[in-house]
């Protein structure tokens, strides 16, 4: 999986891969290598140019004895499974959207500087506001990450779901890695 910081001129700002599987380095090593070339277009979000968190799953597997690869974007693992015509919300950066990043939590919460993961799952409506999140997972537990996603992503808008080509309402579970300062 792959995730990029998308300006609203189309340029990325930043990309990384998660949740890659053993033996894949070479393949997130040539994701980012063509990640660190690519140029988006746009997203839009009431008629307005938008910075957009994009995020990815690559998949590559032998059918009939034939290479596939095949690149998702915006999607969740059921979706995937399925093949579906479904193209996920997308995470707005600025406009009203509160959301400016993953933020650390506090030091008294996390007296130790360790890597934190948070599933946070939301709900987004047709017209890409955020309904409902809660956490479903938190690793390391009672550090507060959870509670920093919470934050992180409480007034946050998103670019809706669309399936067959019309905004839908979703609800998805969004992997966030927190990393300590350095």
């Amino acid at each position: 999986m792959f995730s990029a910081g998308v300006e609203k001129t189309g340029e990325l700002k930043w990309s990384g891969t998660y949740r890659g599987t053993p033996d894949s380095k070479l393949l997130e090593q040539e994701v980012l290598r063509v990640l660190a070339n690519a140029k988006m277009i746009p997203a839009v979000r009431d008629h307005q140019p938008i910075a957009v968190v994009f995020y990815g799953t690559v998949l590559f597997e032998v059918v009939d004895n034939k290479p596939r690869l095949r690149i998702f974007s915006n999607q969740e693992e059921s979706e995937l499974k399925k093949e579906n015509d479904f193209i996920g919300p997308q995470l707005c950066l600025g406009g009203e959207s509160k959301f400016s990043g993953l933020h650390y939590p506090s030091a008294e919460r996390a007296p130790l500087a360790v890597d934190g993961t948070v599933d946070l799952w939301v709900k987004i409506d047709a017209s890409g506001n955020l309904q409902e999140e809660k956490v479903v997972k938190e690793s390391p537990p009672l550090l507060g990450f959870g509670d920093a996603a919470l934050d992180d992503f409480a007034n946050a808008k998103f670019i809706p779901a669309f399936r067959d080509g019309k905004p839908v309402s979703c609800e998805i579970t969004l992997p966030l890695y927190y990393k300590p300062e350095k």
